[in-house]
């Protein structure tokens, strides 16, 4: 297995609120990695450093390294346009801009100018929502508004937006938290579809769905990386007691 992020000693602030602190993890590539831990551990804050989506709030500094392909996307020269293209998100409640269903896939691809012929577009648009399995159900209706779309459909499709601009990871931020156990399922069985290709790391408070869905599991607490393993062993046998106290639900 081969190393696709690789997060050395990170360190972020929120001004003077020291949110992680000296982070150190390898996450493998098509492989599902979880994030546990209660809330305001910092796991979300985490995942939204692997694409530094935390640029755009006043106040954030960090320090330490995140690589990805060997290159650290902290550095000055680095193009985030293009690593946020890299790099999906996908958050906790679905974001469907309020355009058509075609648009809303379309939508990376014209503004980043990754396709301009129609023709090259429409076999984008239907191969990322054939990706994401919702091709069947709404390829007669792509002009139709995307919040027409049950939440589960409106998910996927915020899914799909994100795969059609070609991404090598797609991060989670508790993708199923505003939907029912039927349509949770669904996700996480689409999840294990898509790790065939991509590398996914999900953010999630319930840890059923992280033992079901992920192969490793990152338990942190305070914003510190408590303990990183595969998943079976976080759940049936982790090394820190306050793993333990978690997963069995002593606290948080």
């Amino acid at each position: 297995m081969a190393t696709k992020i690789e997060i050395k000693k990170f360190n972020l602030w929120y001004t003077d609120f020291h949110a992680l602190k000296d982070i150190s993890i390898n996450i493998e590539e098509k492989r599902i990695t979880a994030m546990i831990g209660p809330s305001g551990c910092g796991k979300s804050t985490l995942l939204r450093s692997i694409n530094r989506i935390n640029d755009t709030i006043e106040g954030v500094r960090v320090s330490g390294e995140i690589n990805i392909g060997g290159t650290n996307i902290y550095d000055d020269k680095t193009d985030v346009d293009f690593l946020r293209r890299n790099v999906g998100m996908v958050f906790q409640r679905p974001n469907p801009f309020p355009i058509s269903i075609y648009e809303n896939v379309a939508f990376g691809l014209k503004v980043n100018r990754i396709a301009s012929k129609k023709g090259v577009i429409d076999e984008t648009v239907e191969e990322s929502l054939k990706s994401v399995l919702l091709w069947d159900d709404i390829k007669n209706k792509l002009k139709k508004s995307a919040l027409e779309l049950t939440l589960e459909q409106q998910q996927r499709l915020c899914i799909a937006r994100v795969i059609a601009v070609k991404p090598e990871i797609i991060l989670l931020d508790e993708p199923c938290s505003s939907l029912d156990p039927v349509a949770t399922q669904r996700i996480e069985e689409l999840m294990m579809q898509l790790k065939e290709k991509y590398t996914i790391v999900i953010v999630t408070h319930n840890m059923h769905q992280a033992a079901r869905v992920s192969h490793d599991t990152a338990f942190m607490l305070l914003g510190k990386l408590i303990e990183f393993d595969v998943t079976e062993k976080i759940f049936t046998n982790p090394a820190q007691k306050e793993t333990h106290d978690y997963v069995s639900g002593r606290f948080g």
